[in-house]
């Protein structure tokens, strides 16, 4: 006989495993504190289960945290859109449009990421946890993303065949980056960097890309 499933899954949690529902629970806590600090306590009282049912299930509270991690990461990703395509509108529009979807990104991550600083056992699980990249060089991480796209718009000759699209990429997120890890210390309502772009940000940052800063021939 199967174990009888919790009250708060028989009551309306749908086709979610106790797995899944726990790892929901994870991530909700993640999204509102804009931290992944919490205690297995937390986690059983936001699910509505006992505390002891996490070990059931997870190895311990730290696979549970990487797995709500990635989680919220692919949320976060789907909430700010799709990235453009090469070959589709202008590279100067499409270079706009990622650059307003990494500061979103951003935004709602680095507060995570900065309070995991020491939680390397969170990190090494999260890194082989599999499923959607964060921030920055691995398998669909914002930078290598980019970097993909400038590569892809010149094999497509729409940007010059000297261009090296890694630079250019890390140049772009790391504009982005130097934006937005300043207010990490002085956070706004709810842990949240309050970011408020400097007129022309964006427009300055991509035509310094696209043109360069050297004299016109």
């Amino acid at each position: 006989m199967s174990p009888r499933k919790p009250a708060i899954l028989r009551d309306g949690a749908g086709d979610q495993t106790l797995r899944e529902h726990l790892i929901a629970a994870a991530v909700r806590l993640i999204a509102e504190r804009g931290s992944p600090a919490m205690t297995v306590k937390d986690i059983a009282r936001e699910a509505k289960v006992a505390d002891g049912v996490l070990y059931n299930h997870f190895a311990d509270k730290e696979e549970l945290i990487a797995l709500a991690l990635r989680e919220h990461v692919h949320g976060v990703l789907a909430m700010a859109g799709d990235a453009p395509r090469a070959g589709e509108g202008t590279v100067e529009g499409n270079l706009h449009a990622y650059v307003t979807r990494g500061l979103k990104v951003l935004t709602q991550m680095l507060p995570v990421f900065a309070g995991m600083v020491s939680q390397h056992k969170i990190l090494g699980r999260f890194a082989h946890a599999g499923g959607p990249g964060g921030l920055g060089t691995e398998e669909g991480g914002l930078r290598t993303v980019l970097s993909n796209y400038l590569s892809a718009e010149q094999e497509l000759g729409r940007l010059s065949p000297d261009a090296k699209p890694e630079a250019a990429a890390t140049m772009i997120m790391g504009a982005c980056h130097e934006l937005i890890l300043p207010r990490l210390f002085h956070p706004g309502p709810g842990g949240m960097p309050q970011v408020d772009l400097p007129d022309g940000f964006v427009d300055d940052l991509v035509t310094t890309v696209l043109k360069g800063i050297a004299p016109g021939r």
